[in-house]
């Protein structure tokens, strides 16, 4: 990809477009097009087809996604499968009629079968059924995963796709019931320090399992991607290690300083047992994440407390 290249990047104010956009910019890619949802709405076919064709970009980023954690998985599912489906069939197909030869989808690990092999490599697509708590969200971002793999093999261009495993970072969202769950234990862990709260209770047992990836290391390795002559069709982007969602509140409550109690309520869903990514396809193309999940949540709290204090967290 050529530094003077016009990248369309869609999604760039969400927490992984934002990253991508800093990694660009850093990496000597100035010449991107954005647009805010206000100004281009990505379900609007007409719209988006009116946008490729006036803005002619030679890459396209798709980073756009309706997302959320398993509150709002469970509780929107038509919303979750329409839009995303939207944006898939529309950024991708629009592209494609643009004249757009290079394009990247992102995905989520969620594309996976609920009881795959871990670590999960790639090949385990479609070998069995989903985690139903977010399989609206899954069902849409493997259409789009395989829209770029059939357009690829139909009209020879290079549209592909990489699946971040769990994200988080600066700008994540920390709604307090439609969140992910790193965001949501620390505003929960914060705001119990606040208050002075004697106890924080976290969903579930605490065994359940899961991977971490911070949202720089993603756009460092969406960039790396891009790069390539003959990428994947599609590449898992994780860093291939877990924690226990118990160790990971923990660690949250240490990096927060709150020092009351931690309790589990075992009445709530765990969700999927474990996830896990098989990360040695993209090791093999020569890239591995930099930031240890510790540095990266004390930089990720450092982020909270500075989008709070200048009135721009997103809750």
């Amino acid at each position: 990809m050529r530094e003077e290249a016009k990248i369309y990047l869609a999604g760039h104010r969400g927490m992984v477009g934002a990253a991508v956009e800093r990694a660009l910019r850093a990496g000597g890619y100035e010449n991107l097009v954005t647009r805010k949802r206000e100004e281009l709405d990505l379900t609007d076919q007409s719209a988006v087809r009116d946008f490729y064709r006036e803005e002619k970009p030679e890459v396209a980023i798709i980073a756009a996604a309706r997302v959320g954690g398993i509150h709002a998985n469970k509780s929107y599912p038509a919303a979750f499968i329409f839009e995303n489906l939207a944006i898939a069939q529309n950024t991708i197909d629009g592209a494609y009629r643009a004249g757009v030869k290079r394009l990247l989808f992102l995905g989520s690990t969620c594309i996976y079968p609920k009881l795959a092999e871990q670590p999960m490599r790639e090949e385990v697509l479609l070998t069995s059924a989903l985690e139903p708590t977010n399989e609206a969200y899954a069902i849409a971002k493997i259409a789009g995963l395989k829209l770029c793999q059939f357009y690829r093999s139909q009209y020879g261009v290079c549209y592909h796709s990489a699946m971040p495993t769990n994200l988080y970072g600066p700008g994540d969202n920390y709604h307090p019931e439609n969140s992910h769950v790193l965001p949501a234990l620390i505003r929960r862990f914060h705001e119990a320090k606040e208050r002075g709260a004697p106890e924080v209770v976290v969903w579930g047992t605490g065994s359940p399992r899961r991977e971490f990836l911070h949202a720089d290391d993603a756009a460092a390795g969406i960039v790396h991607l891009l790069q390539l002559d003959n990428p994947p069709n599609w590449v898992n982007l994780g860093c291939g290690t877990d924690v226990s969602i118990g160790d990971l509140a923990r660690l949250v409550k240490a990096v927060v300083g709150y020092e009351g109690q931690l309790i589990f309520d075992k009445s709530k869903p765990d969700g999927t047992p474990r996830k896990l990514t098989d990360t040695s396809l993209i090791q093999s193309t020569g890239w591995n994440p930099a930031i240890p999940i510790e540095a990266g949540i004390a930089m990720t709290y450092g982020a909270f407390l500075e989008e709070m204090a200048e009135g721009r967290l997103r809750c």
